[in-house]
């Protein structure tokens, strides 16, 4: 027997014994069930909600208090802190100036990093933002 005819025979040996993780389902059903749940493993936006995890609105003379910022203001902090990466937190004026320059915030936003106090350390975005004098 030729050492060719004795690795392919290997091969096709290793490959028959495989154990795909699953044997109720074909391996096209298990690719298949695998693509439905990817969005949700992976955490990347499929462009519609689960209907049963969209909050219902209050009902008649209930209060709203979903929106605990002003419209405005909830817009500017989430831009804010787009341009604050994970791994600057936490950090001082100095880790978030880099993280922001290394995601290309612009000028306003590293304006606002510059007027932060010098030596303090920051655990979240939302003390940043208080540090700046918002709400």
């Amino acid at each position: 027997m030729s050492v060719t005819v004795r690795f392919i025979g290997e091969v096709l040996g290793n490959f028959a014994g495989m154990d795909r993780g699953s044997n109720k389902h074909s391996a096209r059903v298990d690719d298949e069930l695998a693509q439905e749940v990817r969005d949700l493993v992976q955490g990347v936006g499929g462009g519609h909600a689960d209907e049963s995890r969209v909050p219902e609105p209050p009902a008649d003379g209930e209060p709203n208090v979903s929106p605990i910022l002003e419209d405005g203001e909830a817009n500017d902090i989430s831009r804010f802190g787009r341009y604050i990466g994970r791994s600057a937190l936490p950090g001082d004026r100095v880790k978030l100036r880099d993280s922001a320059e290394t995601l290309l915030a612009p000028d306003d936003v590293l304006a606002d990093i510059d007027s932060l106090p010098e030596g303090q350390e920051f655990q979240t975005v939302a003390e940043i933002w208080s540090a700046l004098g918002r709400r």
